[in-house]
């Protein structure tokens, strides 16, 4: 097990952590939520290396758990030649090697107790990884994760996604007592992310992930951690089960709220009044009800209840619309072609209407940021962009939009703000406020560096949006806020994205890379072809239940119909029921 007790850490301009806790079990996946940029990594860096670190509380972790990682800038080195087998059978090499040189340290020792100690915790560890049959062991998850046709292939050949997957094997092969995985999801194809979770849930350790992605969420994970606003809330039971629970808490603090508001208006009414009888009836008595009163107002106040988990602060993406466009072609693609080592697309014809909204759907590895980045470049032969056409731009590469060494109110300055106080109301929308605007690009998360492209794109206001994966590195508000601004945006926009949720609820139609080349294919039959990979017959509408009655539930609260919201509430916990 390990435990966190009362842990408080903060940087010089950012309180992280006040007084939290929380234990991991053995069998535990565990899933770490929260907003971007709330301290997700930092806690991660704390648990694997206590000593770098200077917090209040206390950490108990046993001196020989073994701790694995993987990264979410998990990159192959350029000049490790080897095949993918070669690499996930390091740790068994590893450990071959150590014992080999322990028999000849055996031959040679005057210390034999030292060496059969140091002996025994080697083959005790190659036991536990099942060293013996460590080929087995690695074709097995190699066919679980559907990549045993690299299995040969030298693994610097690999794509971004594949090798993610890889990495993610090779940890679990070396079974850590605990395996921490940072967004092992970002940028995962749809069928990647489908053997990451098979990985997830093959696994017989104790895991702690942080992830952003729904469909991992609600598929892998027997226990979340949730932080946020500096605290921490654990939930044992499953993502879908915790946002039900944090749904059922809303209504009955809610409900309590405004109790206690009436209550504090229905003094503030009597405080009132005996101030009105004060000044013309000064007897002592009334003036000490009148204290009384204020006493017992101010003590209302204080127990106000605190509700971070069910009050989350979910920013207000809006794309500004830029001029408006009739119905013709604002982007036209004719015998695109894209090559590097090899050919990766040819023959790609297809063109986009001034309101249609498209997702650009296909493996890793396959074209499709190149192409993207040339559209938006208008450079390339094939490719031509009607001239009243306004794009703004996304770049799954962030760096290619922001510039790490300006603060970020200079980044805004660039791109065309006259005032700090006109960036500051804009940023305000997107969570950034206060000292954070001073900070370099450089220092922010990952979500937090594509919130502030984000909010660039909103205030360029474009007719065209490209959008190579918006969603990446974005927490769970920011994504479910971004659905919401692409819905109601009028341009037309085109997406590269891999998260499902985003494309089923945003997008009018996909274009499927297939065997080279782009086809069309209706929104229809791209969930019905995604459902039938991934998901059970009925998830599908069931999930659509589930959303349409969340939806009622919020209208409830908003007209304070606390009745009406617990009678759905029943209604959404027998549809949880069949997910």
């Amino acid at each position: 097990m390990i435990k966190l007790e009362h842990l408080s850490f903060s940087f010089p301009q950012k309180e992280l952590y006040t007084d939290v806790s929380f234990t991991l079990e053995e069998g535990q996946h565990c899933a770490f939520i929260g907003t971007s940029g709330s301290g997700k990594s930092t806690l991660i860096e704390i648990l694997m290396d206590p000593d770098k670190h200077l917090y209040d509380g206390k950490l108990t972790i046993d001196p020989d758990c073994s701790i694995g990682y993987v990264s979410q800038f998990s990159q192959v080195d350029p000049t490790q030649h080897m095949t993918v087998f070669e690499y996930i059978a390091e740790p068994f090499n590893k450990i071959q090697d150590e014992l080999t040189g322990i028999y000849a340290e055996m031959a040679t020792t005057s210390d034999m107790d030292a060496v059969m100690e140091k002996y025994q915790l080697a083959l005790d560890a190659f036991n536990a990884m099942d060293g013996d049959n460590f080929e087995n062991v690695i074709n097995k998850q190699l066919n679980l994760a559907n990549l045993m046709n690299l299995k040969d292939l030298d693994v610097t050949s690999v794509s971004g996604g594949e090798f993610k997957l890889i990495q993610v094997m090779k940890e679990m092969i070396s079974r850590p007592d605990l395996l921490i995985m940072d967004e092992p999801d970002v940028f995962l194809d749809f069928e990647n992310l489908n053997s990451l979770r098979k990985l997830i849930n093959s696994h017989k350790g104790m895991l702690l992930v942080v992830t952003h992605n729904r469909y991992l969420l609600n598929h892998c994970f027997n226990k979340i951690i949730h932080l946020e606003n500096t605290e921490i809330q654990e939930f044992d039971g499953r993502y879908i089960d915790y946002n039900f629970y944090l749904l059922q808490t809303k209504i009955e603090l809610q409900e309590i709220a405004v109790a206690e508001r009436e209550e504090i208006e229905r003094y503030d009414g009597i405080i009132d009044n005996l101030r009105e009888i004060a000044t013309y009836n000064s007897e002592a008595s009334r003036g000490r009800a009148l204290k009384a009163r204020v006493r017992f107002q101010e003590r209302l106040e204080a127990r106000r209840i605190k509700a971070p988990f069910v009050d989350i602060k979910q920013p207000k993406i809006t794309f500004a619309n830029g001029p408006e466009l009739e119905d013709v072609a604002v982007i036209n693609v004719e015998d695109y072609g894209v090559s590097f080592d090899e050919l990766l697309l040819q023959n790609v014809t297809f063109e986009i209407k001034s309101t249609d909204k498209v997702a650009i759907i296909g493996p890793n590895g396959t074209g499709k940021t190149t192409l993207l980045r040339d559209i938006f470049r208008n450079e390339h032969e094939a490719i031509r962009i009607n001239p009243d056409a306004k794009i703004g731009y996304l770049s799954q590469l962030q760096g290619e939009t922001l510039k790490d060494s300006n603060t970020i109110l200079h980044e805004f300055i660039d791109a065309g703000f006259d005032t700090y106080d006109e960036i500051r109301a804009h940023l305000l929308h997107y969570g950034f406020e206060g000292e954070i605007l001073e900070q370099k690009i450089e220092s922010l998360s990952g979500g937090e560096k594509n919130m502030l492209q984000l909010a660039k794109v909103a205030a360029a206001e474009a007719n065209v949006l490209i959008l190579d994966e918006p969603t990446s590195h974005l927490d769970l508000y920011s994504q479910i806020a971004l659905e919401k601004a692409v819905q109601d945006y009028k341009g037309a926009i085109l997406m590269i994205s891999h998260d499902f949720y985003s494309v089923v609820n945003g997008m009018d139609y996909v274009l499927i890379i297939d065997n080279k080349s782009i086809r069309k294919m209706t929104m229809r039959k791209f969930r019905q072809m995604i459902y039938n990979r991934h998901f059970s017959k009925d998830y599908l509408h069931n999930e659509q239940q589930k959303k349409a009655v969340e939806l009622k539930v919020e209208q409830a609260l908003k007209n304070e119909n606390f009745e009406l919201a617990k009678v759905l509430l029943e209604e959404l916990e027998a549809i949880i029921k069949t997910l």
